[in-house]
């Protein structure tokens, strides 16, 4: 069979868009096949942080690999950006996570000193006092107590980041299908045949990217992603002055000016809708953190579904019966996209995986 392509990337979401880009600037033909717009759609939704202080305690693979795409994420913005000639909104100049009570300080404090032990160093954190904090950030609440900064944070519009990662795949001659759905992946003599509502295709690379579609996708291919649903929600002010001066784990504010604020991890399967008790209680911890919040008018929420696999951390695997296929799951596609733009999409391209990334094996979650 003649392939179509070198590479079929299944999943338009960012960690789908940022290897095909990856592989693309590398001079692949790829084709991105994206589903339809009633898609679980997490990269729609994300609340747009680059985010690396509390990451990969008790996993110090995830942890390493978290800091190491942070700090490549100025350079795969410059490159984006030439290419697209849209401005992401990158601001990597520090983030905060704020404690309100002296527990939840003390508990903040072990938690980053066995991540920084684990990582001999290289993170870099400190845990600020509320008079410290204040100097950084100004009109906290008086139940703020203190909180934990860290260098390497930052946040990034999330939508320009797809759009840019969808201009910059086409200047390189790289191909999307939008609403072509993946309902049946063959394998025959080295080549995939890829079956979808947009027609055939085949390629002799497959890259399985499409989130919570990658539980049922990966078995055509000898392999298993065992993800599930946690929903999220955000909400969004008018836009005001600026008064967040660093993005915060729950608060951050827009280029434009607007206020987001999200806080809930919720585990109710693929309910997508919005709940007001729950928005209630994100609306009530901000403004604890940030009592100026209280006169400003929500103008818009969402709910949104996180990929998550049973521990929480990434999924990368490689197919042994399949040679050539790649399933990858996680929920950080914003933190993560410079990692897999330019390692990933360069061990694709080299047909196996890094040794760095073979902890992230869902192997892990086998019972001997």
């Amino acid at each position: 069979m003649k392939c179509n392509y070198d590479s079929i990337i299944v999943g338009g979401g960012l960690v789908g868009l940022s290897i095909a880009y990856g592989l693309a600037r590398r001079g692949q033909s790829c084709l991105v096949l994206d589903g339809s717009d009633t898609s679980y759609q997490a990269s729609r939704g994300n609340f747009g942080l680059v985010w690396v202080q509390g990451k990969g305690v008790g996993f110090s693979s995830y942890a390493d690999w978290t800091l190491h795409s942070s700090n490549l994420w100025s350079s795969f913005r410059d490159e984006l950006q030439e290419h697209s000639g849209k401005h992401l909104g990158l601001e990597q100049k520090g983030g905060i996570h704020i404690c309100l009570s002296n527990e939840e300080f003390e508990s903040r404090k072990k938690k980053l000193d066995l991540l920084q032990s684990h990582q001999n160093g290289r993170f870099s954190f400190e845990m600020l006092d509320r008079k410290a904090l204040l100097k950084l950030q100004p009109g906290l609440g008086n139940d703020v107590v203190g909180g934990s900064w860290c260098e390497h944070d930052g946040h990034v519009n999330p939508l320009y980041l797809l759009r840019s990662l969808h201009d910059s795949i086409l200047k390189h001659k790289g191909q999307l299908y939008f609403d072509a759905t993946v309902s049946k992946i063959s394998y025959r003599k080295g080549v995939f045949d890829i079956l979808s509502k947009k027609g055939s295709f085949k390629s002799s690379i497959l890259i399985l990217a499409a989130g919570l579609g990658n539980s049922a996708l990966a078995p055509f291919v000898g392999l298993k992603q065992p993800v599930r649903p946690q929903k999220g929600q955000i909400l969004v002010t008018q836009k005001v002055d600026k008064i967040i001066r660093f993005p915060m784990a729950q608060l951050r504010q827009t280029a434009e000016g607007s206020i987001m604020i999200g806080d809930s991890k919720e585990e109710v399967g693929f309910d997508i809708s919005s709940s007001t008790d729950i928005t209630a209680k994100i609306a009530f911890r901000a403004q604890r953190i940030l009592p100026a919040l209280k006169h400003q008018n929500i103008v818009r929420n969402w709910a949104a579904l996180r990929v998550m696999s049973p521990d929480g951390y990434p999924i990368y695997d490689q197919s042994i019966t399949h040679p050539g296929a790649f399933a990858f799951s996680c929920h950080s596609g914003v933190t993560l996209a410079p990692a897999h733009c330019f390692a990933l999409a360069t061990d694709i391209e080299l047909g196996k995986l890094g040794v760095e990334l073979h902890s992230f094996s869902a192997r892990r979650f086998d019972v001997s």
